[in-house]
């Protein structure tokens, strides 16, 4: 770990030292250069000339389809800096297993990963640097960033790490890299995570060939200890002494290993442009000044999952299928995509334009796994080879800059997923109010989707199956309307589904052949009186059938909070600061278990968890570019009784002080 963060901290050095090189720019203080290098649109003009600053242009993903830049915001914000996990931002309220960098899932259903495709690693998604999440960015000036956080004693502290480095070579040409790691040695035995996540990234954006390139490597180390065995002894002063299931003996642990590379390419081609000689109008001559775009999308995936347990006899499992000796199971997948498609569109700098794209996808699939002979020492492997053909289209209209609608479908032709489709429709509409634009979407699909391999096929040492389950049809209908000015987001979604696919108590697959639905509500305010802060997130859901899919009826995050901005007459300095309270909590219901040996969760029936607010008490404070936070990790334990796990019999860590900072530069 040490040797890991000296290497780190040795390139962001020299980084540092090309990235502070002096530029011609006026003398101003660091905390002006920051304002005006984020996002600025300006000069700085003078009475004889006038200097363009350097500055980070913009930063963005791909959309799902890979065919256009969704641009994203640079995270400069302040504001509750001691929200450092990256799980927290892709989901506000999520249930764990007790340690930061194990499996967890997302409390508000409609933010699951349901994707097929990543089933063996769904439970990590976030943490995980992937093509469906690559990050591009182009700057004037090389952007470097630091976060670093750490919690506990030695022998049980938690770390976390991330650098994050981007420079243009020129004005088309930009590279990058993040390296993330999390190493918590956890509160309970056996419950380690060692969670290392790298990317590399580079892009080529000129006016009519861009290319996009992404390689990701995703090494995620969980040790199992199956929960502890007691609860009762949750009031043990030495949370280390308290027995887990998979004890000393068992040295149970899983690993999930992800290689990925991502690589785009498009060529647009359009007609001349054409100004008129008393306008500054170019608009593009022919019809519509129709241009097309001929792009190129390969991705290439390999996922191992490994279950390690050196005592199989232990009695956790009750079914040992191929050696009594040590477990050792390992289930793989690889697939490669590769897309073809051309997409058109008419003058985007006319108030009227259309656009749309047709296209063709092949994807190869390899799928391989145990075939226990059961009760030897010995063992068969199967492996699966599958192939798809993949037809795909989109359509989409803009009216002005303020209303756009958008149409996007795939269709599984031929194959193993023959039958499969989508359709998603979404439309857009913004307003201008006195305190900024807000924006209402409006969003739909309609899905018909076989469940993943692993559902229907699995060997292992302690479980096997078998299936041949249906496709699940689902219908997802919802709305957004948010308002940044204001600081408020509402969201509502529905979804209708049949054959609803999980696991279900036994621990094995399950699929629910009649209809389900479900409805959630979710709430995003600020309020803010004087120097006082709300911050919250509030969801309220509910399904049709909790003996299915039972979910909390209201789960929130709410952070209030004193902000004061200190300045420094002598000095010129300023200092900002946030004192507050931060509470997360969710009302009782029947939340999943935990199975090590498939790394799946499951439906159980016993036990329900929740009605227990997880407090943090923290002091946030910055400094120009750089962003410090203190922080009591739960420091109502003990307080409120011991049912604070999120998942039965995986209690969360006890009170302990926590510190990190977040350190930017770029000039």
């Amino acid at each position: 770990m040490i040797r890991h963060i000296s290497i780190i901290l040795f390139l962001a050095f020299f980084s540092g030292l090309y990235a502070q090189k002096p530029n011609v720019i006026p003398s101003r203080s660091n905390a002006q250069k920051q304002d005006s290098i984020i996002n600025s649109k300006n000069l700085n003009t003078h009475k004889t000339d006038s200097v363009k600053k350097p500055r980070i242009l913009k930063e963005w993903t791909l959309s799902a389809d890979y065919s256009e830049e969704v641009n994203i915001p640079i995270d400069t914000v302040f504001s509750l800096s001691n929200r450092f996990k990256i799980a927290d931002k892709y989901s506000p309220v999520n249930a764990t297993l007790g340690n930061y960098g194990l499996p967890f899932y997302q409390v508000n259903f409609f933010d699951r990963i349901t994707d097929p495709d990543k089933f063996l690693y769904a439970y990590y998604y976030p943490f995980m640097h992937l093509p469906s999440n690559a990050l591009f960015m182009n700057t004037q000036v090389p952007y470097t960033e630091l976060d670093w956080s750490f919690a506990g004693p030695a022998a049980t502290s938690e770390q976390t790490f991330r650098v994050r480095h981007s420079q243009n070579v020129n004005r088309f040409i930009n590279f990058g890299l993040i390296y993330d790691i999390i190493y918590s040695l956890g509160q309970y035995n056996y419950q380690r995570s060692e969670d290392k996540t790298f990317t590399f990234y580079s892009s080529y954006t000129g006016d009519k060939y861009k290319l996009y390139l992404s390689a990701g490597i995703n090494n995620l180390l969980s040790y199992e200890n199956g929960g502890i065995t007691d609860k009762t002894q949750l009031n043990h002063s030495n949370t280390l002494q308290i027995p887990v299931a998979l004890g000393s003996l068992d040295v149970a642990s899983s690993t999930v290993k992800n290689r990925n590379l991502l690589l785009v390419q498009r060529y647009t081609f359009e007609s001349t442009p054409k100004t008129k000689a008393d306008s500054t109008s170019h608009k593009r001559s022919g019809f519509f000044g129709l241009s097309g775009t001929f792009s190129q999308i390969f991705i290439i995936e390999s996922n191992v999952r490994t279950y390690h347990d050196s005592y199989p006899t232990s009695g956790f499992y009750d079914t040992i299928l191929v050696t009594h000796n040590i477990t050792y199971d390992s289930i793989y997948s690889r697939s490669i995509k590769n897309t073809v498609r051309f997409d058109f569109s008419t003058d985007e700098t006319r108030k009227f334009t259309l656009g749309g794209g047709v296209g063709i996808r092949n994807e190869i699939s390899r799928y391989y796994y145990i075939i226990p002979t059961h009760y030897t020492l010995s063992n068969n492997s199967s492996a699966l080879n599958e192939s798809s053909n993949v037809l795909i289209g989109r359509l989409y209209n803009n009216i002005g800059d303020k209303f756009r609608w958008l149409a996007t479908g795939e269709l599984y032709s031929t194959g193993y997923r023959a039958g499969d489709f989508s359709l998603n429709g979404e439309i857009s509409k913004s307003f201008d109010f006195k305190k900024g634009r807000a924006s209402w979407l409006i969003t739909g699909s309609i899905k018909n989707t076989q469940p993943s391999i692993w559902y229907d096929h699995w060997g292992s040492n302690n479980f096997e199956w078998d299936n041949n389950f249906k496709k699940e049809f689902r219908v997802d209908l919802g709305t957004v309307f948010s308002y940044p000015a204001r600081k408020f987001e509402f969201k509502f979604n529905y979804a209708i589904i049949k054959n609803y696919t999980d696991f279900g108590p036994d621990t094995l697959p399950s699929q629910y052949s009649g209809g389900l639905s479900v409805a959630a509500i979710s709430v995003k305010k600020e309020i803010r009186v004087w120097k006082f802060h709300l911050a919250s997130d509030v969801i309220i859901q509910k399904s049709t059938n909790s003996n299915i899919l039972d979910l909390p009826l209201v789960a929130f995050r709410s952070a209030g909070y004193f902000e004061h901005l200190f300045r420094f007459k002598s000095t010129g300095g300023k200092l900002n600061t946030q004192l507050g309270v931060d509470v997360t909590y969710n009302t009782l219901y029947q939340a999943y278990n935990y199975m090590p040996a498939t790394g799946r969760f499951f439906r159980q029936e016993n036990v329900t968890t929740g009605d227990y607010p997880f407090i943090n008490v923290f002091l946030n404070f910055k400094i120009k570019r750089t962003r410090v936070f203190i922080m009591f990790d739960h420091a109502n334990a003990g307080l409120h009784g011991n049912n604070y796990d999120m998942v039965p019999l995986y209690p969360i860590n006890t009170r302990m002080l926590r510190y990190g900072f977040s350190w930017t530069f770029y000039d």
